[in-house]
C-alpha cells in the first residue's frame, strides 16, 4: 500500500470516528484541540472498538476518560473494549491523573461468551484497584444495566443525564435518573447531556488528581457574609454563608436527606461538606458515612455542621462512626443546635477524632435528650407539685442552660471554643489553616472491619 494510500485511510478512519456519539461527547469533555485518542484503530471483528478512549485537559486539568460508542453494535461491550478501559485505568495509575467514564451500552456482546464475561471481570478488577488513588467519576447518558452498573457504581461520584438509565436488573427496570438519585446510587442529576458534561468539567476541577496530591486551590470568587447568621438559620443559610460564594455543589441531595453533603470551596481550597440535621436514618448515615471515606481518600479535609437528636439504625451509625474515626484527613465540626449523646460522639466528638470542635451558644451538648435527662437527674424536684407539666418544662430548659450548654460542654473540654454564629465563616478558615499539615501515622493492618 502507497504512503498516499495509508494517508487516505487515516483520515477515512478519523473521519469515521470523529462522527461517532462517543467520540463527539468526550471531545466535548475535553478542553477544545486537547483531546489524544488511545487505540482509535482496535478493532472488535469486524467493527472498531465499542468505545472511544484518551486524554486531554478538563478545565485546564490533565485527565483521562473512556467513552462508550453506542453508534458500534450498541456500545456493547466486547474483548476489545475491556482491553482499551483496561488500558486507560493502568496509564491513570502510572500517571496519577482521574478518570472519567462515560456510559451508554446496551450490555455485553453474548456472542463472546465466556470472554464477555472476563471483559467484565477485568475492568471491575482494575477498576477497583484504581479506587482511592484516582478520583473516578462515571458519567451516563444512556443505557447502562447488569454488570456495567456495577462498573459505574463503583466510581467516586457518579453523574447521570435525565436520559441515563442506571440498574443491576437486567431488564432495565428501575434505572431511571431519578430513582438511582433516590436510591443514593446516582449523587448528581442533571438535566440533558450537555448539562451532565458540565457537571463533570465543574468536578473536575474541585479534586486532586490522587490521593498523593494536596487539594484544589482556587481563586476565591469573593467572600460569604456571615453577619445574618443566628441560631435559627437552617442549614443551607448557613452552607450558603460559610462556603465562598456559589461554590456549594451538593451530592446525593435526594437520598439521606438529613444528611447534607457537598464539595465546596472554603477560602479557595476544595473541602468536603456535612451538615447533620434532625433524626439520622439508615440512608442518613450511609450517605455520609461514604462521603467521608470519599473525602478522607483523596485527603480533603472535611467541616461537619451538626444539628441531630439521635440514630435509628445501629448498623449504619457503627459504620458512620468507624469512618469518622479512621479518617486521617483534617476534621473541623460546628455544633450548631443538638448534638445528643451518640450523634455527638460519633460525629463531633474525641469518638470522630475530630481536630477542632465548635459550638454555637445556642448549642445543646447532652448525653442524652434533655426531655430525658433533666427528669432523670432531677425527678425528685417534681415530687409533690403543683403543676408537673410546666415544671417539668421548666426542669428541661434549666437543664439546657446549665447542664447541657455549651458553657458545661467547654468547661469539659467536650469543645475547643464557643462562637458565635456571625464568626462562623471566619473562625472554620482558620481551623481548616491550622490543621492543613496534618499527618497522621496508624497502627499496621489490611484495613478496619466496618459494619457494611
Amino acid at each position: 500500500m502507497s504512503k498516499v494510500d495509508c494517508a487516505e485511510r487515516l483520515r477515512t478512519a478519523r473521519d469515521t470516528a470523529k462522527n461517532a456519539t462517543g467520540y463527539r461527547r468526550i471531545s466535548t469533555l475535553f478542553d477544545v484541540g486537547s483531546f489524544n485518542e488511545i487505540d482509535g484503530l482496535a478493532r472488535s471483528g469486524e467493527d472498531y472498538a465499542e468505545v472511544v478512549a484518551g486524554y486531554g485537559t478538563i478545565e485546564g486539568v490533565p485527565a483521562y476518560a473512556f467513552a462508550q460508542n453506542s453508534d458500534v453494535a450498541g456500545g456493547a461491550m466486547s474483548s476489545a473494549q475491556a482491553a482499551k478501559i483496561k488500558k486507560l485505568y493502568n496509564l491513570a495509575l502510572k500517571t496519577g491523573l482521574p478518570v472519567v467514564g462515560i456510559y451508554d451500552s446496551i450490555g455485553g456482546r453474548l456472542k463472546e461468551g465466556g470472554n464477555m464475561l472476563a471483559a467484565y471481570g477485568d475492568i471491575l478488577l482494575t477498576a477497583n484497584h484504581l479506587s482511592g488513588v484516582v478520583p473516578q467519576i462515571s458519567l451516563v447518558l444512556g443505557p447502562c444495566i447488569g454488570t456495567s452498573a456495577m462498573i459505574a457504581a463503583s466510581a467516586d461520584i457518579v453523574v447521570m443525564s435525565d436520559k441515563g438509565e442506571l440498574t443491576i436488573d437486567t431488564n432495565g427496570e428501575h434505572g431511571s435518573a431519578e430513582e438511582a438519585a433516590e436510591l443514593g446510587v446516582c449523587h448528581l442529576a442533571a438535566g440533558d447531556e450537555q448539562d451532565a458534561i458540565s457537571s463533570v468539567r465543574k468536578l473536575i476541577t474541585l479534586l486532586p488528581s490522587n490521593n498523593l496530591s494536596g487539594a484544589p486551590v482556587l481563586d476565591m470568587q469573593g467572600s460569604a457574609d456571615t453577619a445574618d447568621l443566628t441560631g435559627d438559620s437552617d442549614i443551607h443559610s448557613i452552607l450558603s454563608a460559610v462556603c465562598d460564594d456559589d461554590s456549594f455543589l451538593e451530592l446525593s441531595e435526594k437520598y439521606g436527606k438529613a444528611a447534607v453533603t457537598g464539595l465546596s470551596e472554603i477560602d479557595g481550597s476544595t473541602t468536603g461538606v456535612i451538615a447533620l440535621t434532625g433524626v439520622l436514618d439508615a440512608d442518613a448515615c450511609a450517605k455520609a458515612a461514604r462521603f467521608v471515606r470519599f473525602c478522607d481518600a483523596f485527603s480533603l479535609p472535611v467541616v461537619t455542621f451538626v444539628n441531630a437528636e439521635k440514630f435509628t439504625s445501629l448498623r449504619e451509625a457503627s459504620k458512620l462512626s468507624s469512618c469518622y474515626s479512621e479518617a486521617t484527613t483534617g476534621k473541623v465540626a460546628v455544633i450548631t443546635g443538638s448534638a445528643y449523646g451518640p450523634v455527638y460522639v460519633a460525629t463531633a466528638g474525641r469518638g470522630a477524632n475530630a481536630d477542632y470542635t465548635m459550638a454555637w451558644p445556642n448549642a445543646v451538648v447532652s448525653p442524652l435528650a434533655p426531655e430525658t435527662a433533666a427528669v432523670f437527674l432531677w425527678n425528685d424536684r417534681l415530687a409533690g407539685s403543683a403543676d408537673p407539666v410546666a415544671d417539668r418544662k421548666q426542669l428541661i430548659e434549666e437543664y439546657k442552660t446549665t447542664e447541657a450548654s455549651p458553657f458545661g460542654a467547654a468547661a469539659h473540654g467536650f469543645v475547643e471554643d464557643i462562637i458565635l454564629p456571625e464568626e462562623t465563616r471566619i473562625r472554620v478558615i482558620a481551623a481548616l489553616q491550622m490543621i492543613s499539615g496534618k499527618r497522621v501515622s496508624g497502627l499496621p493492618k489490611k484495613h478496619s472491619n466496618i459494619q457494611i
